[in-house]
């Protein structure tokens, strides 16, 4: 019979990884407490996208090598426990892990000697050896000797499950002596080197890999902003610290957000040694919603009321339909209490949106909040005047403000 895994938590992590667990021959039980997804499921429809996952849904639907359940007592059967839970920081900097510890007390009196929990989720250093403890303490489980406890952090980007899952390093942090040991039985399946570590040093890994990106693009956000504060462009600044220099390498600004960068630096925030650098690489981002809503206000004669703008994107990246923390809906908020009247369109989330020429008729501006590749040919579809906001320079105009027919540009 084969090895079996259960993953609790179907959502953009947890259901790529659980359906690939499938399609290498493990028995695989995927959980999740919402039934709409485990009915999309058993439609045979991604309740969401993902490159290629769609195909492999159907695969494994069609081989029958995975169950869906709604409650996390039906894990409990499996070799392997998976948690790809949601970890969210609370107001106060701080992890929230009720989900984790509400799915680990409906486990525990199910647990059995020779399982494995893998704790997936994003988590604050020291939260896979606090639930090691939990275990001990509740059930006298010893861990790494009958019953093993590890880290294996998801570093991989949205849209690249497939491809990523089977290329990047997989980093285990294993409780005990033999715990690395067994979750790595779980993902040498998928080919790639298997680094071995301590739970915490995982756990840094993760949140430092998030927090390493959240900090680099907010240089050129600030940069961006210090732009607009001399007249210069930022574009062209930006040519300029790049151009033949072998330590340059800034990016280009936009709309940073997405629920792993939003939230991870919280994680180290919350005991840091340097309280405060985190939250300011945050306030930055958080800052270029309002930066654009100026730059408009400015640019259309001092006020927004009544004035048509067009949003564009909503998601938090390119050519997703993740929606998770994306900064577009505070941009929409602050443009709505300046009373402007807002239209907004995303081709990958149509629910929420216009099609794009009626979210564009009439607009007096556009702002493209998501650097979505249906936008590279905006500006032939604009009226001249027509101000264009593109901190992304997805449109190839080379100004975060212009007005359509000032520059000639089919693409970036």
């Amino acid at each position: 019979m084969p090895k079996s895994v259960a993953v609790i938590g179907l959502g953009r992590v947890g259901l790529p990884l659980a359906l690939s667990f499938a399609d290498r021959g493990f028995r695989v039980i995927g959980v999740d407490k919402q039934e709409r997804v485990l009915d999309s499921l058993r439609a045979g429809r991604m309740p969401f996208e993902e490159t290629g996952t769609q195909a492999l849904l159907e695969r494994v639907n069609a081989a029958g090598s995975m169950e869906l359940a709604l409650t996390a007592q039906d894990a409990a059967e499996a070799d392997w426990i998976v948690l790809t839970l949601g970890t969210p920081a609370l107001s106060h900097i701080e992890i929230d892990i009720a989900d984790i510890r509400s799915v680990i007390d409906d486990l525990l009196p199910l647990l059995r000697e020779g399982q494995t929990l893998i704790l997936r989720s994003t988590v604050a250093p020291g939260t896979t050896d606090w639930l090691a403890g939990y275990l001990e303490q509740k059930r006298g489980l010893r861990i790494g000797e009958d019953f093993f406890v590890a880290h294996v952090p998801e570093r991989i980007a949205a849209g690249r499950f497939l491809e990523e899952i089977a290329s990047l390093p997989c980093v285990i942090g294993g409780v005990g002596e033999h715990s690395g040991e067994k979750a790595t039985e779980a993902f040498e399946p998928f080919g790639t080197e298997i680094v071995q570590t301590s739970p915490v040093q995982a756990e840094l890994a993760k949140i430092w890999t998030n927090i390493l990106r959240y900090a680099n693009f907010a240089l050129p956000n600030l940069l961006m902003m210090n732009c607009e504060q001399y007249g210069a462009n930022v574009f062209e600044v930006i040519d300029l610290v790049n151009h033949d220099y072998p330590r340059g390498g800034i990016a280009l600004p936009g709309l940073t957000a997405g629920t792993c960068l939003r939230k991870d630096f919280a994680f180290s925030e919350e005991r840091s040694s340097a309280p405060g650098m985190l939250l300011a690489v945050s306030r930055v981002h958080e800052t270029v919603p309002l930066f654009l809503v100026e730059g408009l206000r400015r640019r259309l004669g001092g006020s927004l009321k009544d004035r048509r703008v067009a949003v564009l994107g909503l998601a938090f990246k390119r050519d997703s339909d993740d929606v998770r923390d994306s900064l577009s809906y505070k941009l929409i908020r602050l443009l709505e209490r300046e009373l402007a009247v807002v239209t907004r369109n995303d081709p990958n989330v149509p629910a929420e949106s216009e099609p794009l020429e009626e979210a564009l008729a009439g607009a007096e501006a556009v702002v493209v909040a998501t650097n979505h590749s249906e936008y590279e040919h905006l500006l032939a579809k604009l009226p001249d005047g027509t101000l264009v906001v593109d901190p992304w320079n997805v449109t190839g105009a080379r100004e975060v403000f212009t007005a359509a027919g000032d520059r000639v540009a089919s693409g970036p």
